[in-house]
C-alpha cells in the first residue's frame, strides 16, 4: 500500500464538508454530505478499500500545490516533461452558488502548457467503505448509488464506467488554454454549466478575502514574521467552524494516528468544550467577531441545556451527545495503524477542566462586548456551585487518560479559573445579580490552597500532572500563567516551564503533554499545541527572545500549505494525528497574539475589576442585562 504523507494535503471546505486532496490530485477523505457524515472517500484510511477521487497526469510529474491568496480554494500544479496543468479544487459557500446550495465538490482543470494527458479516477466507496456503489452512466457523467445514498459526478470528460461497475475513470488530451471542470454532487448532479462555475469560483475566492483577517502591517495583532502562517491558521479554523451552529470541528478528519502502527487513532469531528475560551480569543483579536459571537452563545447554550453534572467535555457540531464509539474492523487504517474509530467515547468522561473552559470562554466574551441576561447568569451559577461540590473529585483530565481517573492539577486550576471569573463578574455585575460570593471566594481560596500544597513538588521546582502521583509533569500546566492563577514571573511558574523544556521539550523543540501512564500502550508523538503552550508561557514570562526562537522552530513544522496536525514525529518531522488541527492552530494564533504583544503584558490576566475598568457590555446594561434588552 501507498499512503501520502499527512503534509502533502490540502483541506478544502465550506463550513460543513471538509476533504483532503493530495499533492498527487487525488481526493483521499471525503465525508458527505457533512463533516461528521460517513466517508465517500476514504483512501487516506485504506489505500486498497478506502476510494479516492484522483485527477493526474498519465505521464511521470511534479506537483505543487498552494492556495489562492487570503482564501481555502487550493491549487494544485502538474509539470510533466511536455506540459503543465492546474487542478483547482473548492467547495462553494452557500453565498458563491446561486443555484446549487447542497454540498458539492467542483474540480477545474486548466492547461497551463502542453498538450498534456490527463487522467481521472473516480472510485468512491460509502459508509466508510463497507458500500461498494454501482456506478452508472448518466445524462451528467456517472453516478455512484448505494442503498440510500446517490454521488454524481458531472463532467464533459468521457467517463466510462469499470467492467466490474464499482468505479469510472477517462483520459483526455489538453491542449493550452483548454479548460474542463469536474463536479461532485451529493444526492443530485451539479448543473455543468460553466459560467455559472466561474461565477461560483469568483464568488468563493471573494467569500475568504472578506473574512480574511487584512492589515496594513503597523498594527496588526499577529505581527512578525510567522504573519501569513496565522493568517493561514485563521483560515483554518474558519474552514472548521460549523456554518449552521458555530461549533469548532477539531479536526475533520479521524483515526489518523498520533503513533504510525499504534493504537491512539481518534475521531476528532466533532466540539471539544477545551477550546472555547481560547478560540474566543483568537478570533476576537483577529476581530472576526460574528464567530466568536456565535461560539459564546453555543457555550451558554452547553449550560442552559444541561443539568452541570450532565454536561460533556465533546459534543456534535450539531449539538448531539450521544457519540458512541465504534471500530471499523474492515480498514487498515492509514500506514496499517489499526483500529480505524469512529465516534468518541471521551463524550462519557467526567472531566472537570470543562468548566473553567465554558466560564473563562463566557468571560473572555463579556471582555469584547457580548451581554449576559439575567437568565444566563442563574445557569452560570448553577455550574459553578457544582464546582464548589465537585472540585476536589479525580477526573480523567484534559487528555482523556483511560484509566483510573486523578486529581489532575491542570483540572484543579480550571474549577479556580471558574470560580475566579464567575466571581469577577459578579462584583462587576454589582447589585444587579444576585451569587453566594462568600461562599465562591472561600471555595476559590481552598483550591488555591490544595494546588500550591499538593500541585507543586519542591523537588522539581513546579507543578507536576497530579496530586499523590510522584513528580510526573504536564505540559497542561504551562497555562497556570495564562488564566491568571499565578503571574508568569513567580518562581513556581517558571520552574514549571523550566521542568517542561528539561524533560517534556524534544531536542528538536517540540513539547510532549505529560509523563506517566495513561491506560493506552505505545507514546504519543510532541504535540503541536503544547509547543505553543510554552511559547505563551515564556512570552509572558518576560523570555521573550527564547519564545520567538521556539515558535519559529513550530513555525518551521506546518506544512508548504501552512497546515498543522495534532502533532510531530520527533524523529523524522512528519505529521502526526488528524489533519488540519483546530488545537494547533488556536495554539499558534494565541501565541502569536503574545508575541505581538509589544508591551509584554499578560492580556489574559484578569481585568481589574473595582480600578476603573469595567466589564459591561455597553452603558445601557452592563454585564448581566434582561432577557429583553438581550442582543
Amino acid at each position: 500500500m501507498s499512503y501520502t504523507a499527512l503534509e502533502e494535503y490540502g483541506a478544502i471546505g465550506n463550513g460543513d464538508a471538509v476533504a483532503l486532496v493530495g499533492r498527487d490530485g487525488s481526493i483521499d477523505w471525503c465525508p458527505l454530505p457533512h463533516v461528521e457524515s460517513p466517508s465517500v472517500f476514504s483512501a487516506v484510511l485504506d489505500d486498497d478499500r478506502g476510494g479516492r477521487f484522483a485527477i493526474r497526469p498519465t505521464r511521470s510529474y511534479q506537483s505543487v500545490q498552494r492556495y489562492r491568496d487570503l482564501t481555502n480554494v487550493l491549487e494544485t500544479t502538474f509539470r510533466t516533461a511536455g506540459g503543465e496543468a492546474t487542478l483547482t479544487d473548492f467547495v462553494p459557500v452557500a453565498e458563491a452558488d446561486e443555484v446549487d446550495r447542497s454540498t458539492a465538490i467542483y474540480r477545474k482543470l486548466t492547461c497551463e502548457d502542453g498538450p498534456i494527458r490527463i487522467a481521472v479516477e473516480f472510485e468512491p466507496r460509502l459508509d466508510y467503505g463497507r458500500v461498494v456503489p454501482d456506478v452508472e452512466p448518466t445524462d451528467e457523467g456517472v453516478a455512484a448509488v448505494g442503498e440510500d445514498e446517490r454521488v454524481v459526478l458531472s463532467s464533459d470528460l468521457p467517463l466510462e464506467p469499470s467492467a466490474d461497475g464499482d468505479a469510472a475513470s477517462a483520459t483526455v488530451t489538453l491542449e493550452p488554454g483548454e479548460t474542463r471542470w469536474l463536479a461532485l454532487g451529493y444526492g443530485g448532479p451539479v448543473p455543468l454549466e460553466p459560467q455559472r462555475l466561474r461565477r461560483a469560483l469568483e464568488r468563493t475566492l471573494e467569500y475568504w478575502r472578506e473574512w480574511t483577517h487584512d492589515c496594513d502591517g503597523t498594527h496588526c495583532p499577529v505581527a512578525g514574521p510567522w504573519h501569513d502562517l496565522a493568517v493561514r491558521s485563521s483560515l483554518v479554523l474558519k474552514l472548521l467552524i460549523h456554518r449552521e451552529t458555530g461549533a469548532v470541528c477539531a479536526a475533520p478528519t479521524t483515526s489518523l494516528p498520533e503513533d504510525v502502527g499504534g493504537v491512539r487513532n481518534w475521531d476528532y469531528r466533532f466540539n471539544w468544550i477545551r477550546d472555547a475560551a481560547f478560540t474566543v480569543r483568537a478570533l476576537s483579536e483577529l476581530d472576526h467577531l460574528e464567530e466568536a459571537r456565535s461560539y459564546f452563545r453555543l457555550c451558554l447554550d452547553h449550560c442552559r441545556d444541561h443539568d452541570p453534572a450532565e454536561i460533556q467535555p465533546v459534543y456534535s457540531l450539531h449539538g448531539e451527545n450521544d457519540l458512541d464509539e465504534a471500530v471499523l474492523d474492515h480498514l487498515g487504517g492509514y500506514r496499517g495503524s489499526a483500529p480505524v474509530r469512529v465516534g468518541n467515547a471521551a463524550h462519557d468522561q467526567h472531566q472537570l477542566d470543562v468548566y473553567g473552559e465554558l466560564i473563562l470562554a463566557i468571560y473572555e466574551s463579556v471582555r469584547y462586548g457580548e451581554p449576559v441576561t439575567r437568565d444566563d447568569w442563574s445557569v452560570m451559577c448553577d455550574l459553578i456551585d457544582y464546582v464548589c461540590d465537585g472540585w476536589d473529585e479525580p477526573d480523567a483530565g484534559i487528555w482523556e487518560v483511560r484509566d483510573d481517573p486523578r486529581q489532575f492539577v491542570y483540572s484543579k486550576v480550571m474549577c479556580w479559573t471558574a470560580l475566579d471569573r464567575g466571581i469577577r463578574l459578579a462584583e462587576a455585575a454589582d447589585e444587579r445579580v444576585s451569587a453566594p460570593l462568600e461562599r465562591w471566594r472561600t471555595c476559590r481560596e481552598d483550591v488555591r490552597e490544595a494546588i500550591l500544597e499538593r500541585g507543586y513538588d519542591e523537588d522539581v521546582g513546579g507543578f507536576v500532572r497530579s496530586f499523590g502521583d510522584g513528580d510526573a509533569l504536564d505540559a497542561a500546566n504551562l497555562l497556570i500563567p495564562v488564566v491568571g492563577f499565578l503571574p508568569a514571573d513567580d518562581p513556581r511558574v517558571q520552574g514549571t516551564i523550566d521542568a517542561v523544556i528539561d524533560r517534556l521539550a524534544t531536542e528538536g523543540g517540540l513539547v510532549r503533554r505529560y509523563e506517566g501512564d495513561d491506560g493506552l500502550p505505545g507514546r504519543a508523538s510532541p504535540f503541536v499545541v503544547c509547543s505553543c503552550w510554552l511559547v505563551t508561557a515564556l512570552a509572558l514570562a518576560g523570555r521573550t527572545d527564547e519564545a520567538a526562537e521556539r515558535f519559529e522552530t513550530v513555525c518551521e513544522r506546518a506544512s508548504p500549505l501552512g497546515l498543522l496536525a495534532e502533532g510531530i514525529d520527533p524523529e523524522t518531522g512528519e505529521q502526526r494525528g488528524n489533519v488540519p488541527q483546530a488545537y494547533s492552530h488556536v495554539g499558534l494564533l494565541n501565541a502569536a497574539l503574545t508575541l505581538a504583544d509589544t508591551d509584554g503584558s499578560d492580556s489574559w490576566a484578569p481585568v481589574p475589576v473595582g480600578s476603573g475598568e469595567s466589564l459591561e457590555a455597553d452603558s445601557s446594561g452592563g454585564v448581566v442585562r434582561s432577557t429583553d434588552d438581550r442582543t
